[in-house]
């Protein structure tokens, strides 16, 4: 408890530091709010100076930049095409009905430009997300062995109409314009950032995009068809010949950065703040100035050097140094001694399967947990209230400057939550409690030793209104439980893929009614697989009148064509009606799918033990990352009042 105790203090001091005389903070001369915001460019950062308080008495900092340096070098863009008459087009894509946009783009370049030539998706295939550097894909080697074959001279791609589907379509134009041929890609206005910015990241320094007048999916035919012809068109021309100038290539430009320490900016706290805000580098609300002697704090607890890179990583491909992942630390408030949980992170980030989803408009939200004892050694809070406690909600503000700054997922331009994000968050198990209950701690579940410390990185499609088993029946727990799964699929309705990642979170009193039946985790997993079916026709419907893509055409794909697709694809069985359904005379059995996969849920023991809770979180693929201490670190966390680590081993 004492510990604990100290580590909400260091959290509480962190947070107030800022309000403390700096006396060791390099200064400059003075910069007003108005001349911040109207810095024409990326590169009005200041030299320091002697100076160290404004005429007023205010404190002043010198801070520096919290990203690092672009990795991808721009390539040299083939010169547009002088007309579409003679060429041959590739029309690529499947997204977002493209199957009306698509025919339509090639009956437009046939009528207008009779000696061309096009070629659609299921003549050619497409690119796929384009790969980060050093990182081979054979999908785009594929597609562009396919462009070269084909003599094919200009790529039109789409249809971007969400986060993923966007990374997606931008990969073929990528990949096209990597072997010099024009390409542009089409994007409802919402996605235009998001083509930009995927494309520039990657090395395109003037991507061409076509914006389409809306949703796709929400239009009928006859508008598609009308603003392909009317909107469309003479946007694809345009991208396609006119020549690509320096003033467009400006456009793009990135910010500056130069090296990892240098003073990119010195001012007031309120100064700081609205210039961070200006250069993209904060989430808008107040930061603790990042200063070199704060960041060089973080640094003790650690045995990397400054200097090494974490990580380059996607998708801006930033070289992310241990320097940076201290300077985000310390813009969120963390104490410095949470350094190695934040490095355990920022390389969670660099995991593909679990960065994935965090583009995607359905706004998944990332969060992390701690298993070990350097969780109860720091505080991190695994009960009542736990991830809006100050030591816990720390590290879930670093999770959202390090996605900003480290990763360069931004809003309205990366991540594309239609509705925004919840703040991210972090808490720990109750490892005490899953033992007591004879379950192993998720960590233990995934092969680490009891006492090694880890963090695992997940992302959430949704958060609160949780179940209260009235029972300590294990076996109608366990059924509540397969029901709320169902319920809780991937996206409203269950209308997205068959199948997602959970997490599951139980209070202690229902793990020991559970473990009565379920000796373990994973037997409680095989009988929430076994339990949690879905009707089939229910899967049916919402996939079909709801699906997250294009829609279904009713006059030429029905819903019962699309049930037995279903029944065949999802490994339907005629089975015994779910326990929560009412019974019906003469229904005994009905076509049901599984809606859980063997390794996909993560089951923990956490929250208030005093309540009987459980709470279901859809989302995407976990990754858990070692967290590494430093050699001397009960030497450097005694000097802070901790307790030593070994005391909070458990057996």
């Amino acid at each position: 408890m004492k510990g604990r105790a100290l580590a909400g203090l260091a959290v509480i001091l962190c947070l107030l530091y800022f309000a403390v005389a700096t006396a060791h903070a390099f200064t400059a001369e003075n910069m007003t709010a108005e001349e911040i915001l109207e810095c024409e460019d990326d590169t009005c950062w200041l030299e320091p100076t002697a100076q160290e308080t404004t005429p007023a008495g205010e404190n002043r900092y010198a801070v520096v930049a919290p990203v690092g340096k672009q990795t991808i070098p721009m390539l040299t863009q083939a010169p547009r095409l002088n007309t579409l008459a003679g060429k041959t087009i590739a029309v690529v894509g499947g997204s977002f009905m493209a199957n009306v946009t698509h025919p339509e783009i090639k009956r437009l370049i046939l009528k207008n430009y009779p000696g061309a030539k096009v070629i659609l998706l299921d003549e050619i295939g497409s690119a796929g997300p384009f790969p980060g550097p050093g990182v081979a894909r054979k999908s785009v080697e594929d597609f562009q062995k396919k462009l070269k074959e084909m003599g094919v001279d200009a790529v039109i791609s789409g249809n971007c109409g969400c986060g993923l589907c966007t990374i997606k379509e931008t990969g073929s134009s990528i990949a096209a314009e990597y072997i010099g041929i024009p390409a542009v890609t089409i994007a409802a206005p919402a996605f235009v950032a998001q083509v930009a910015s995927i494309s520039v990241n990657n090395g395109v320094p003037a991507p061409r995009i076509a914006t389409y007048p809306g949703a796709f999916a929400a239009h009928t035919r006859e508008e598609l068809i009308q603003n392909t012809r009317e909107v469309l068109w003479p946007q694809i021309v345009e991208a396609l010949t006119k020549p690509i100038t320096d003033e467009e290539i400006a456009e793009y430009r990135k910010a500056v950065v130069g090296e990892a320490k240098d003073i990119v900016f010195t001012g007031t706290l309120d100064e700081v703040n609205k210039y961070f805000v200006k250069m993209r580098w904060s989430d808008g609300l107040p930061i603790i100035p990042p200063t070199i002697d704060r960041v060089e704090e973080f640094l003790k607890y650690t045995d990397l050097s400054w200097d090494e890179t974490i990580g380059v990583l996607p998708i801006a491909y930033r070289q992310t140094l241990v320097w940076h992942v201290a300077v985000n630390g310390v813009m969120a408030g963390c104490p410095p001694e949470y350094m190695p949980i934040l490095i355990a992170y920022t390389k969670a980030l660099a995991d593909p399967n679990y960065r994935r989803t965090l583009a995607s408009t359905h706004g998944w939200t990332p969060y992390c947990w701690i298993n070990g004892p350097v969780a109860r050694q720091l505080g991190i809070d695994y009960q009542q209230g736990l991830i809006t406690e100050p030591q816990n909600a720390v590290i879930g503000r670093f999770i959202n400057l390090a996605l900003l700054n480290l990763a360069g997922y931004y809003i309205k331009q990366d991540r594309m939550g239609t509705f925004g994000y919840l703040m991210p968050w972090c808490m720990a198990e109750d490892e005490e409690a899953s033992l007591k209950v004879g379950w192993q701690p998720y960590h233990v579940q995934k092969g680490y030793d009891l006492n090694q410390n880890t963090l695992t990185a997940a992302s959430a499609l949704l958060w609160g209104n949780n179940l209260a088993p009235a029972t300590s029946n294990p076996r109608k727990i366990m059924e509540l439980m397969a029901w709320e799964v169902v319920e809780k699929s991937q996206f409203a309705l269950g209308s997205g893929v068959a199948f997602t990642h959970r997490t599951i979170m139980v209070t202690e009193n229902v793990a020991r009614n559970l473990a009565r039946a379920y000796q373990t985790k994973e037997k409680l997993e095989k009988a929430l697989i076994a339990t949690a079916r879905r009707p089939a026709y229910e899967r049916a419907y919402a996939n079909y009148w709801a699906n997250p893509g294009s829609a279904f055409d009713p006059d030429k794909y029905t819903l019962e064509q699309h049930l037995r697709k279903i029944i065949k694809d999802e490994d339907g069985e005629l089975t015994e009606i779910p326990p929560w359904f009412p019974r019906v005379p003469g229904m005994e059995k009905i076509y049901t799918v599984p809606v859980m996969k063997p390794g996909r849920t993560s089951i923990l023991v956490v929250g208030d033990s005093a309540r009987n809770k459980v709470q279901c979180m859809p989302g995407g693929s976990t990754v858990t990352i070692e967290i590494e201490l430093p050699a001397n670190w009960d030497e450097l966390m005694a000097e802070l009042g901790y307790r030593p680590l070994e005391e909070f081993y458990l057996e």
